[in-house]
């Protein structure tokens, strides 16, 4: 490890001397891309953070947000839920069972640092092309690491989203979201308070497992990355992480914690260091004292290794012994390693009788003094109508039987989403919903991104994607309460990556802002390059709701209704637009990217209040592979539906466009649904629903005709080639 000359230079003006060895490694991971956002933090202030409901912005290790009080009016002063989200991108790629379970456990124990306990969680996975066979090895290993951990320590998994594309052949992506519940005074920042609290590290012992996974994640994956780069994956311990959730519960419970940081990225250096300089203060850490379970460790070992299951505490000296006392009864080890000062952050190393002092630097300046890049880019053109000649019945195959539009029963079936008994509504619809009784909430909970729409146009894909998740959120009635960010991009050195990445900061931003939506904290992953080149830029959003009770109408056909798309463009006599597609995926061609709704909050607005009526049996979100894919995931053996599409469009743009902020609702009145949205959305009546369990869609003249059991059997293609 060593730190670049101009970053050297700084730090010797600083310091007026040389790094020690060890200092010049803590620099060169705390000031690397993926602690210290030297590429993206410039961009960041685009995102509106504010709002009555925010308790904790960005800057924590998550965000802390209050759920509304009983009035509705306003936000409630008892019961908050933090938010968090991850990447683990570069680890998943070099071991993927390891790799994604401990992402998991890293976003669990940000929850924890906040003082709120776990309880729910959501994965957005993204691979190479489906039929091959190293990306289905990938993902296989992911959905088991996930699955595992998830499951070992009791936290459901209700929502997420995958998604295959040939950009991301080299380099996967594992984006991981947390939801935690709060009562107000237990609430716990990353902020050290006062000069002579004790430091206690409190977990499983620090190994040589992911020594320098910070500045490993900020570089491109190299071709030999599955060997060469192998020990800076953390290898994980679930069961150490469970007893860790239950200790910090009863910590909590004792008011014994004045502030606390997991031990992530950059492993103890980076933790320490980020409290005491957020409080403006120093810490004296003696390694040693480092309960550890490898014998004659470096101290640059014990200050960078990423070892998983750890916490620092801040702990007022008088209550040190009781900490003990409680680590001990959930047999996790306590290492009381040195104290808040009000100077700088030292580290002094013991061996052999002789004390030596490995790092003696500003804390602030090693926390936050890395100088940001001032990066070229080039903006992205948009893409130009080139559209395929295509049979429509070749089409609808194709577009529904593709993997990233097909069923991801064989993900979430891997996981215990209903753990904790709050999943009300689990994964395989738009959105999860979470019963929080203590709070008489329903939360809803929606993640992902969808890289076809941001290779297309990386603006309007981003503002898609954010207007897509508020869009899942309302149909089951919820209305938007805020959102996290992973804003996953290539090598930002090459302008053209950098211009894309800024692109769906900006479409991101701007969407949520819209919506009304602050979005509270985030991730950002650089550097997700490789031999076969960049990711697309992919901004997973996670976004949570609110609604009164834990009740949402089917995501299925219920067979009495009538069927109506909210919200669609061509079926009103206007345009959309292909780009983006899930069938230019499949059968190539360019087109513009759809239009999105003038008053995007409006019209969330509108499809939460149908949701909520008495009268609504079923909503759908209308969007990846377009109205094909939303109606025949809406047949069941028992429900089927009789659907007529007329527009002046081609049929193929009828059936498979996949603009957003559209929905099929059946309804038993449709006057209420036009008048909900009156002045907001077009409302089109396209058919009803029956009993048949088939699915018949007529378009331009042709009719499509499937039963249940063979749209079933065509959404199986990832069962069938992974079971």
């Amino acid at each position: 490890m060593s730190l670049v000359p101009s970053d050297r230079d700084l730090v010797v003006a600083e310091l007026g001397r040389d790094p020690t060895p060890t200092e010049e490694a803590l620099f060169e991971n705390l000031w690397s891309e993926h602690c210290a956002y030297r590429s993206s933090r410039p961009l960041l202030s685009a995102f509106e953070s504010d709002g009555d409901q925010v308790v904790v912005g960005p800057g924590d290790d998550a965000a802390v947000v209050a759920l509304p009080d009983a009035s509705g009016e306003g936000y409630s002063e008892e019961w908050y839920v933090t938010l968090g989200i991850e990447s683990h991108n570069h680890p998943s790629y070099v071991d993927p069972f390891d790799g994604a379970a401990t992402g998991v456990g890293g976003i669990v124990r940000d929850t924890l640092s906040m003082g709120a306990y776990p309880i729910a969680l959501a994965d957005s996975l993204y691979f190479g092309p489906f039929e091959r066979e190293h990306s289905q090895y990938l993902m296989d290993g992911v959905v088991e690491g996930i699955g595992h951990y998830g499951n070992c320590i009791g936290v459901p998994t209700v929502t997420g989203s995958v998604a295959f594309h040939e950009d991301y052949v080299g380099n996967p992506l594992v984006n991981v979201a947390c939801v935690g519940l709060l009562h107000d005074d237990r609430l716990v920042t990353a902020v050290a308070e006062e000069p002579g609290n004790a430091l206690v590290l409190v977990g499983n012992a620090t190994g040589r497992d992911g020594l320098g996974g910070a500045s490993f994640a900020s570089e491109d994956l190299a071709e030999d990355a599955e060997t060469e780069d192998r020990p800076a994956v953390q290898v994980g311990d679930p069961y150490a992480e469970k007893r860790l959730v239950e200790c910090n519960e009863a910590l909590v419970d004792d008011d014994l914690l004045r502030s606390a940081r997991d031990l992530g990225a950059a492993g103890l250096g980076g933790a320490s260091s980020e409290l005491v300089a957020k409080g403006g203060l120093g810490a004296d850490i003696a390694l040693e004292r480092v309960h550890q379970r490898e014998p004659e460790m470096h101290p640059l070992e014990i200050l960078l290794a990423e070892s998983q299951e750890r916490m620092v505490y801040e702990v007022r000296p008088e209550d040190v012994d009781r900490v003990r006392e409680l680590a001990d009864r959930f047999h996790l080890g306590c290492s009381v390693i040195g104290e808040v000062t009000d100077g700088d952050y030292t580290c002094t190393f013991t061996d052999g009788g002789e004390t030596e002092t490995v790092v003696d630097v500003p804390a602030e300046f090693l926390a936050d003094g890395a100088p940001m890049n001032d990066l070229d880019h080039v903006d992205p053109d948009p893409q130009s109508r080139d559209l395929p000649d295509v049979d429509l019945s070749d089409a609808f195959e194709a577009v529904v039987g593709a993997p990233s539009t097909a069923s991801k029963s064989w993900v979430y079936r891997q996981y215990d989403h209903e753990v904790g008994t709050r999943t009300a509504v689990g994964p395989g619809g738009d959105a999860a919903l979470v019963a929080v009784r203590e709070a008489d909430t329903g939360l809803a909970f929606s993640s992902g991104a969808d890289p076809n729409w941001t290779t297309a146009n990386p603006y309007e894909g981003a503002r898609a994607v954010a207007l897509e998740n508020a869009t899942n959120l309302a149909v089951t009635g919820a209305r938007p309460l805020a959102a996290v960010d992973c804003l996953n991009g290539g090598n930002p050195e090459n302008p053209d990556v950098y211009g894309g990445f800024r692109a769906i900061v900006d479409g991101l931003a701007e969407m949520c802002a819209a919506l009304s939506v602050p979005v509270v904290g985030g991730n950002v992953s650089l550097y997700n390059d490789s031999v076969s080149g960049p990711i697309p830029p992919t901004p997973t959003l996670a976004m949570v709701g609110t609604k009164t009770g834990y009740d949402a109408p089917s995501s299925a056909f219920v067979g009495e209704g009538t069927l109506l798309v909210v919200g669609d463009d061509v079926l009103a006599g206007g345009e959309a637009g292909l780009g983006g597609s899930e069938l230019l995926a499949q059968f190539g061609g360019s087109d513009r990217f759809p239009t999105l709704p003038e008053t995007p909050a409006s019209v969330v607005d509108a499809l939460a209040a149908v949701a909520n009526d008495e009268s609504t049996l079923a909503v759908h979100d209308a969007s990846h592979g377009g109205l094909a894919v939303t109606l025949a995931e809406m047949v069941t053996d028992d429900a089927g539906a009789t659907v007529t599409l007329d527009a002046d469009a081609p049929a193929v743009e009828c059936l498979f466009h996949e603009q957003v902020g559209r929905a099929v609702v059946e309804t038993t009145d449709p006057d209420a649904v036009r008048g909900a949205f009156d002045g907001v959305a077009s409302v089109t009546e396209v058919g009803r629903a029956d009993g048949s369990g088939t699915l018949s869609v007529t378009v331009d003249g042709e009719t499509l005709d499937d039963d249940a059991a063979a749209i079933r059997d065509l959404r199986s293609v990832v069962e069938r080639e992974l079971e």
